[in-house]
Protein backbone atom coordinates (compact mmCIF):
# COMPACT_ATOMS: atom_id res chain seq x y z
CA UNK A 1 0.00 0.00 0.00
CA UNK A 2 1.33 3.41 -0.91
CA UNK A 3 1.51 6.21 1.62
CA UNK A 4 -1.31 8.08 -0.16
CA UNK A 5 -3.60 5.06 0.14
CA UNK A 6 -2.80 4.66 3.83
CA UNK A 7 -3.60 8.32 4.43
CA UNK A 8 -6.93 8.03 2.60
CA UNK A 9 -7.91 5.03 4.70
CA UNK A 10 -6.85 6.77 7.90
CA UNK A 11 -8.97 9.82 7.00
CA UNK A 12 -11.91 7.56 6.25
CA UNK A 13 -11.69 5.90 9.67
CA UNK A 14 -11.71 9.22 11.52
CA UNK A 15 -13.69 11.34 9.04
CA UNK A 16 -17.23 12.74 9.48
CA UNK A 17 -18.84 9.60 8.04
CA UNK A 18 -16.99 7.23 10.36
CA UNK A 19 -19.51 7.72 13.16
CA UNK A 20 -22.42 7.02 10.80
CA UNK A 21 -20.66 3.92 9.51
CA UNK A 22 -20.13 2.59 13.04
CA UNK A 23 -23.77 3.26 13.89
CA UNK A 24 -24.94 1.39 10.79
CA UNK A 25 -22.72 -1.57 11.65
CA UNK A 26 -24.00 -1.61 15.23
CA UNK A 27 -27.57 -1.63 13.89
CA UNK A 28 -26.79 -4.52 11.54
CA UNK A 29 -25.21 -6.54 14.32
CA UNK A 30 -28.20 -5.93 16.58
CA UNK A 31 -31.05 -6.36 14.10
CA UNK A 32 -29.63 -8.69 11.44
CA UNK A 33 -27.49 -11.17 13.36
CA UNK A 34 -26.56 -14.61 12.12
CA UNK A 35 -29.03 -16.97 13.85
CA UNK A 36 -27.42 -18.90 16.70
CA UNK A 37 -28.45 -22.31 15.37
CA UNK A 38 -27.01 -21.57 11.93
CA UNK A 39 -23.75 -20.14 13.27
CA UNK A 40 -23.00 -22.96 15.69
CA UNK A 41 -24.04 -25.69 13.24
CA UNK A 42 -21.90 -24.38 10.38
CA UNK A 43 -18.82 -23.38 12.34
CA UNK A 44 -18.77 -26.70 14.22
CA UNK A 45 -18.32 -28.43 10.85
CA UNK A 46 -15.49 -26.25 9.55
CA UNK A 47 -12.08 -27.69 10.52
CA UNK A 48 -10.40 -24.40 9.61
CA UNK A 49 -12.06 -22.74 12.59
CA UNK A 50 -11.07 -25.37 15.16
CA UNK A 51 -7.84 -23.48 15.86
CA UNK A 52 -9.74 -20.39 17.06
CA UNK A 53 -10.76 -19.96 20.68
CA UNK A 54 -14.19 -18.77 21.84
CA UNK A 55 -13.23 -15.09 21.87
CA UNK A 56 -11.78 -15.26 18.37
CA UNK A 57 -14.85 -17.09 17.10
CA UNK A 58 -17.06 -14.37 18.56
CA UNK A 59 -15.04 -11.79 16.63
CA UNK A 60 -15.27 -13.94 13.51
CA UNK A 61 -19.04 -13.95 13.93
CA UNK A 62 -19.09 -10.16 13.98
CA UNK A 63 -16.98 -9.99 10.83
CA UNK A 64 -19.07 -12.64 9.07
CA UNK A 65 -22.25 -10.77 9.97
CA UNK A 66 -20.92 -7.55 8.45
CA UNK A 67 -19.59 -9.46 5.44
CA UNK A 68 -23.02 -10.93 4.74
CA UNK A 69 -24.59 -7.48 4.99
CA UNK A 70 -22.10 -5.92 2.59
CA UNK A 71 -21.84 -8.64 -0.04
CA UNK A 72 -24.52 -10.15 -2.27
CA UNK A 73 -24.49 -13.83 -3.21
CA UNK A 74 -25.73 -14.98 -6.61
CA UNK A 75 -26.15 -18.51 -7.90
CA UNK A 76 -25.13 -19.33 -11.47
CA UNK A 77 -26.11 -22.18 -13.75
CA UNK A 78 -29.19 -23.00 -11.73
CA UNK A 79 -27.70 -23.36 -8.25
CA UNK A 80 -29.71 -21.92 -5.36
CA UNK A 81 -27.50 -20.25 -2.75
CA UNK A 82 -28.73 -20.91 0.79
CA UNK A 83 -27.91 -18.99 4.00
CA UNK A 84 -25.79 -21.98 5.06
CA UNK A 85 -23.71 -21.75 1.89
CA UNK A 86 -23.25 -18.01 2.35
CA UNK A 87 -22.04 -18.51 5.91
CA UNK A 88 -19.62 -21.29 4.93
CA UNK A 89 -17.94 -18.85 2.56
CA UNK A 90 -18.15 -15.82 4.85
CA UNK A 91 -16.80 -17.51 7.98
CA UNK A 92 -13.72 -18.86 6.21
CA UNK A 93 -13.09 -15.67 4.25
CA UNK A 94 -13.22 -13.66 7.47
CA UNK A 95 -10.60 -15.91 9.08
CA UNK A 96 -8.14 -14.04 6.84
CA UNK A 97 -9.19 -10.64 8.17
CA UNK A 98 -9.66 -11.44 11.85
CA UNK A 99 -7.01 -8.83 12.74
CA UNK A 100 -7.29 -6.74 9.56
CA UNK A 101 -10.93 -5.68 9.78
CA UNK A 102 -13.94 -5.85 7.49
CA UNK A 103 -12.78 -2.83 5.47
CA UNK A 104 -10.07 -5.06 4.02
CA UNK A 105 -12.77 -6.46 1.77
CA UNK A 106 -13.93 -3.06 0.52
CA UNK A 107 -14.12 -2.12 -3.16
CA UNK A 108 -16.29 -4.94 -4.47
CA UNK A 109 -19.75 -6.27 -3.76
CA UNK A 110 -20.64 -9.77 -4.91
CA UNK A 111 -19.88 -13.47 -4.66
CA UNK A 112 -21.01 -15.73 -7.50
CA UNK A 113 -21.46 -19.43 -6.85
CA UNK A 114 -21.34 -22.05 -9.61
CA UNK A 115 -22.39 -25.63 -8.88
CA UNK A 116 -19.00 -26.96 -10.05
CA UNK A 117 -15.99 -25.86 -12.08
CA UNK A 118 -16.66 -23.11 -14.60
CA UNK A 119 -14.95 -22.22 -17.86
CA UNK A 120 -13.43 -18.80 -18.45
CA UNK A 121 -11.99 -17.33 -21.61
CA UNK A 122 -8.86 -15.21 -21.58
CA UNK A 123 -6.83 -13.69 -24.39
CA UNK A 124 -3.07 -14.18 -24.29
CA UNK A 125 -0.47 -12.64 -26.58
CA UNK A 126 2.45 -14.88 -27.54
CA UNK A 127 6.06 -13.89 -28.23
CA UNK A 128 5.19 -13.14 -31.87
CA UNK A 129 2.38 -10.74 -30.99
CA UNK A 130 -0.38 -13.16 -31.90
CA UNK A 131 -3.44 -13.20 -29.67
CA UNK A 132 -4.81 -16.58 -28.61
CA UNK A 133 -8.01 -17.39 -26.80
CA UNK A 134 -7.57 -19.71 -23.85
CA UNK A 135 -10.35 -21.69 -22.19
CA UNK A 136 -9.73 -22.82 -18.63
CA UNK A 137 -11.87 -24.71 -16.14
CA UNK A 138 -11.53 -23.07 -12.74
CA UNK A 139 -12.63 -23.73 -9.18
CA UNK A 140 -12.41 -20.05 -8.27
CA UNK A 141 -11.54 -16.63 -9.61
CA UNK A 142 -11.26 -13.11 -8.20
CA UNK A 143 -11.73 -10.01 -10.31
CA UNK A 144 -10.16 -6.69 -9.42
CA UNK A 145 -13.03 -4.50 -8.14
CA UNK A 146 -15.34 -7.28 -9.30
CA UNK A 147 -16.83 -10.45 -7.85
CA UNK A 148 -15.32 -13.50 -6.26
CA UNK A 149 -16.45 -16.55 -8.23
CA UNK A 150 -16.45 -19.99 -6.60
CA UNK A 151 -17.27 -23.56 -7.54
CA UNK A 152 -19.51 -24.98 -4.83
CA UNK A 153 -18.21 -28.51 -5.34
CA UNK A 154 -14.71 -27.27 -4.53
CA UNK A 155 -15.87 -25.13 -1.61
CA UNK A 156 -17.57 -28.15 -0.06
CA UNK A 157 -14.59 -30.40 -0.71
CA UNK A 158 -12.16 -27.99 0.94
CA UNK A 159 -14.40 -26.82 3.78
CA UNK A 160 -15.53 -29.94 5.60
CA UNK A 161 -12.28 -31.88 5.52
CA UNK A 162 -9.04 -30.11 6.35
CA UNK A 163 -6.94 -30.43 3.20
CA UNK A 164 -3.45 -29.30 4.11
CA UNK A 165 -2.51 -26.50 1.74
CA UNK A 166 -5.84 -26.36 -0.07
CA UNK A 167 -8.83 -24.13 0.55
CA UNK A 168 -10.40 -22.35 -2.43
CA UNK A 169 -12.15 -19.76 -0.23
CA UNK A 170 -8.88 -18.72 1.42
CA UNK A 171 -7.17 -18.68 -1.98
CA UNK A 172 -9.63 -16.40 -3.75
CA UNK A 173 -10.08 -14.01 -0.84
CA UNK A 174 -6.30 -13.79 -0.41
CA UNK A 175 -6.30 -12.49 -3.99
CA UNK A 176 -8.77 -9.81 -2.87
CA UNK A 177 -6.36 -8.68 -0.15
CA UNK A 178 -3.54 -8.66 -2.68
CA UNK A 179 -5.62 -6.50 -5.04
CA UNK A 180 -6.07 -3.76 -2.47
CA UNK A 181 -2.94 -2.12 -3.88
CA UNK A 182 -4.53 -2.01 -7.34
CA UNK A 183 -3.44 -5.31 -8.86
CA UNK A 184 -2.60 -8.86 -7.86
CA UNK A 185 1.19 -9.06 -7.65
CA UNK A 186 1.94 -10.73 -4.33
CA UNK A 187 2.27 -7.38 -2.56
CA UNK A 188 -0.81 -6.61 -0.46
CA UNK A 189 -0.99 -3.38 1.53
CA UNK A 190 1.47 -3.84 4.39
CA UNK A 191 1.25 -2.38 7.87
CA UNK A 192 3.34 0.75 8.48
CA UNK A 193 5.74 -1.21 10.71
CA UNK A 194 6.46 -3.78 7.98
CA UNK A 195 9.40 -2.82 5.73
CA UNK A 196 8.54 -3.51 2.10
CA UNK A 197 12.13 -4.63 1.49
CA UNK A 198 11.85 -7.50 3.99
CA UNK A 199 8.55 -8.68 2.51
CA UNK A 200 9.85 -8.51 -1.05
CA UNK A 201 13.10 -10.31 -0.27
CA UNK A 202 11.44 -13.09 1.73
CA UNK A 203 8.65 -13.88 -0.71
CA UNK A 204 10.73 -13.35 -3.85
CA UNK A 205 13.41 -15.76 -2.65
CA UNK A 206 10.83 -18.37 -1.75
CA UNK A 207 9.04 -17.96 -5.07
CA UNK A 208 12.24 -18.26 -7.07
CA UNK A 209 13.26 -21.30 -5.04
CA UNK A 210 9.91 -22.96 -5.71
CA UNK A 211 10.08 -22.17 -9.45
CA UNK A 212 13.51 -23.80 -9.68
CA UNK A 213 12.28 -26.84 -7.74
CA UNK A 214 9.20 -27.23 -9.92
CA UNK A 215 11.34 -27.13 -13.07
CA UNK A 216 12.99 -30.32 -11.84
CA UNK A 217 9.66 -31.83 -10.77
CA UNK A 218 10.24 -31.16 -7.11
CA UNK A 219 8.23 -28.88 -4.91
CA UNK A 220 7.69 -28.03 -1.29
CA UNK A 221 4.15 -26.77 -1.86
CA UNK A 222 1.53 -26.98 -4.61
CA UNK A 223 3.37 -26.28 -7.90
CA UNK A 224 0.52 -23.96 -8.94
CA UNK A 225 2.19 -21.45 -6.63
CA UNK A 226 5.03 -21.23 -9.17
CA UNK A 227 2.67 -19.72 -11.78
CA UNK A 228 3.43 -16.12 -10.80
CA UNK A 229 3.93 -14.04 -7.62
CA UNK A 230 0.19 -13.42 -7.21
CA UNK A 231 -0.59 -17.13 -7.21
CA UNK A 232 2.36 -17.78 -4.90
CA UNK A 233 0.88 -15.37 -2.37
CA UNK A 234 -2.60 -16.90 -2.59
CA UNK A 235 -1.31 -20.46 -2.29
CA UNK A 236 1.08 -19.66 0.55
CA UNK A 237 -1.85 -18.09 2.41
CA UNK A 238 -3.76 -21.37 2.04
CA UNK A 239 -0.81 -23.18 3.60
CA UNK A 240 -0.34 -20.56 6.31
CA UNK A 241 -3.83 -21.25 7.68
CA UNK A 242 -4.20 -24.97 6.90
CA UNK A 243 -0.61 -26.27 7.10
CA UNK A 244 1.47 -23.61 8.86
CA UNK A 245 4.18 -26.13 9.78
CA UNK A 246 4.94 -26.64 6.08
CA UNK A 247 5.36 -22.90 5.49
CA UNK A 248 7.55 -22.53 8.55
CA UNK A 249 9.55 -25.65 7.78
CA UNK A 250 10.40 -24.74 4.19
CA UNK A 251 10.12 -20.95 4.19
CA UNK A 252 10.48 -19.61 7.76
CA UNK A 253 11.11 -16.03 6.58
CA UNK A 254 7.83 -16.12 4.64
CA UNK A 255 6.02 -17.47 7.69
CA UNK A 256 7.33 -14.55 9.76
CA UNK A 257 6.13 -12.05 7.16
CA UNK A 258 2.67 -13.61 6.96
CA UNK A 259 2.45 -13.72 10.75
CA UNK A 260 3.19 -10.00 10.86
CA UNK A 261 0.80 -9.21 8.01
CA UNK A 262 -2.20 -11.22 9.22
CA UNK A 263 -1.29 -10.56 12.87
CA UNK A 264 -2.08 -14.21 13.51
CA UNK A 265 0.13 -17.15 14.47
CA UNK A 266 -1.49 -20.44 13.40
CA UNK A 267 1.45 -22.47 14.73
CA UNK A 268 1.00 -21.05 18.20
CA UNK A 269 -2.72 -21.83 18.05
CA UNK A 270 -2.07 -25.51 17.43
CA UNK A 271 0.66 -25.67 20.08
CA UNK A 272 3.52 -26.16 17.65
CA UNK A 273 6.92 -25.54 19.22
CA UNK A 274 9.28 -23.52 17.06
Amino acid sequence: MGEATRQRQARRKRGPLAWLRRMREAWQLRHRPIPDALWFDVTARLPLLEQYDAVEKARLRVLATLFLQRKSFTGARGIEVTPEMELIVAAQACALILELGIDSFDGWHSVIIYPDTFVVEHEQTDEFGLVHEQHRALSGESWSQGPVILSWDDVEYDSFTLRRGYNVVLHEFAHKLDMLNGRANGMPPLHPDMPIEEWTESLSRAYEHLVSRVEYHHGDIDPYAATDPAEFFAVICEYFFTAPDIVHGHYPAVYRQLRRYFRQDPLARIGYAY
